[in-house]
C-alpha cells in the first residue's frame, strides 16, 4: 500500500473541492427563537484520470459526489452554538468497490463572558475512506479522526494587549483488516499560547509558543514531543489587504534514543490583496515538520500557493490557482515535489443555486520513481440552498 500521510494525500483533490466555496446565500429555517436550521446540498460529476495517484497501472473513472450538509445553530448576545453534519458520498462508475461515504460531525460553542473574557470550544468526528493506494490488492485506507479543544482569550478587542490559551486533543484510528495501518494510530495533544500587542487599530504584533505530544498506540518508537516558538504580526482587513505572518523555529525530540531529533525553520504566512473590490489575490506559504510516512520518522514539508478570483460580472467569476509542495523525508532518501494548478468558473444562477466548472492538474516528481504520479480532474458541480 502506498502509505500516505492522510493530510498530505488530499492536497490535489482538496484544492479542487475547496475551490467551490459557497457563493449561494443559504436561508435558514427558524425552529424557535434564536434557533435555526440550515440545509445545503452540493452535487458534482468529475472525471479523474488517476484517482489512486499511482505511477503505473492507473485507473480512471467518472465519479458522482453527493454532499448534503445540515447545520443547527443558536445565538444570543453572549453565547452561540452550532452543530453541523456533512456527508460526502462518492459513486465510482468504473470501480464500484471504491464507492464510499465520508461523514463529518462538528460542534462548536462561543461564550462572551464580558468584554475581556471569551471562550471558544470545538469538537469533531470524521469517518473517512481514502481511495488513493499503491497496491490495489489491499483495501483502501479507512480511518476515523476525533478531536476536542478550545481557546480562551483574555483582553478586550481594542486593548493594547491580549493573551490566547488554546488546547486540542485528537485521536487517529484505522478500521482496516489484518492490522493494516495500525502503526499510524496515535493520540495527539497540542497546546498553544499567543500574546498579541496592538501596534495600530488594525495591526498587532504577536509571540506564540506551541507544544505537541505524539503518543502512538503500537508504534511507540515514534512517540515524540515538538516545541515551537514564533513571532510575527497580523493585520485586519483594510481597504485592500489583510493577512498574517509567523516566523520561528521548531524542534522534535523522540522518546527512543534510536531516532535523531529534528529541527528547522517554521513559518506560516498568508495574505489577501484586493486591488479592486471584485478581484482578490490569495497568497499562502508554510514550512513545518509533519509526521513521518513510508519509514521516515518525520517529513519537512514546505508549501506555497497563489490564487486569483475575479468577478467579471455580479454573478460570474473565474479562479486561477497554483500550489507547490516540497517534502523532505527524514532518515530515508526520498524527496517529493508536487505541483498542482487549476482553473475554473462559477456562475450564480439564483440566490439559492450556483454552478461551477473546474479543472485541476497535479504532478508528483519523487526521487522514488514508483511514488511519482500525474493526475487530472475535470468537474462540474451544482450548489443548492433554501
Amino acid at each position: 500500500m502506498k502509505a500516505k500521510n492522510n493530510a498530505r494525500s488530499l492536497i490535489p483533490l482538496s484544492a479542487l473541492l475547496c475551490a467551490n466555496a459557497w457563493a449561494t446565500d443559504p436561508q435558514s429555517i427558524k425552529i424557535a427563537e434564536g434557533l435555526s436550521f440550515t440545509p445545503t446540498l452540493e452535487v458534482s460529476e468529475r472525471y479523474d484520470d488517476n484517482f489512486r495517484e499511482v505511477n503505473t497501472h492507473t485507473e480512471s473513472s467518472w465519479i458522482t459526489r453527493i454532499s448534503p450538509t445540515f447545520a443547527l445553530g443558536a445565538e444570543t448576545q453572549k453565547v452561540a452554538y452550532r452543530v453541523a453534519y456533512k456527508a460526502d458520498s462518492d459513486i465510482f462508475e468504473e470501480s464500484t468497490k471504491d464507492n464510499n461515504t465520508d461523514h463529518y460531525l462538528d460542534a462548536d460553542a462561543r461564550f462572551n463572558f464580558d468584554s475581556r473574557n471569551r471562550l471558544k470550544l470545538s469538537a469533531g468526528y470524521q469517518k473517512i475512506e481514502e481511495t488513493a493506494t499503491m497496491d490495489q490488492r489491499i483495501e483502501n485506507d479507512k480511518y476515523t479522526v476525533s478531536h476536542a479543544g478550545g481557546t480562551y482569550t483574555y483582553g478586550a478587542n481594542s486593548a493594547r494587549g491580549q493573551i490566547e490559551l488554546g488546547g486540542d486533543y485528537a485521536q487517529l484510528r484505522f478500521q482496516n483488516g489484518m492490522h493494516l495501518n495500525d502503526d499510524k494510530e496515535r493520540d495527539t495533544t497540542a497546546l498553544v499560547s499567543t500574546f498579541y500587542y496592538r501596534l495600530s487599530p488594525r495591526t498587532r504584533a504577536l509571540v506564540e509558543g506551541r507544544y505537541t505530544d505524539y503518543d502512538y498506540v503500537s508504534n511507540t518508537r515514534l512517540n515524540s514531543e515538538k516545541l515551537a516558538l514564533l513571532g510575527g504580526a497580523e493585520w485586519e482587513a483594510t481597504a485592500k489587504t489583510s493577512g498574517s505572518i509567523k516566523i520561528g523555529a521548531e524542534r522534535k525530540t523522540y522518546d527512543t534514543s534510536g531516532i535523531n531529533s529534528a529541527s528547522g525553520s517554521l513559518w506560516e504566512v498568508g495574505a489577501k490583496w484586493k486591488p479592486r473590490t471584485y478581484s482578490t489575490f490569495d497568497i499562502k506559504t508554510r514550512q513545518a515538520l509533519i509526521e513521518g510516512d513510508d519509514g521516515a520518522s518525520s517529513i519537512k514539508q514546505t508549501t506555497g500557493s497563489v490564487g486569483w478570483e475575479h468577478y467579471w460580472a455580479t454573478r460570474f467569476s473565474t479562479e486561477i490557482s497554483y500550489q507547490r509542495v516540497e517534502e523532505e523525508y527524514q532518515d530515508i532518501t526520498r524527496n517529493d515535489r508536487i505541483n498542482s494548478y487549476g482553473v475554473g468558473f462559477k456562475y450564480k444562477m439564483r440566490r439559492w443555486m450556483d454552478v461551477s466548472m473546474n479543472y485541476r492538474h497535479a504532478k508528483d516528481d519523487s526521487t522514488e520513481s514508483e511514488q511519482s504520479y500525474t493526475r487530472n480532474i475535470y468537474m462540474l458541480s451544482f450548489a443548492f440552498s433554501l
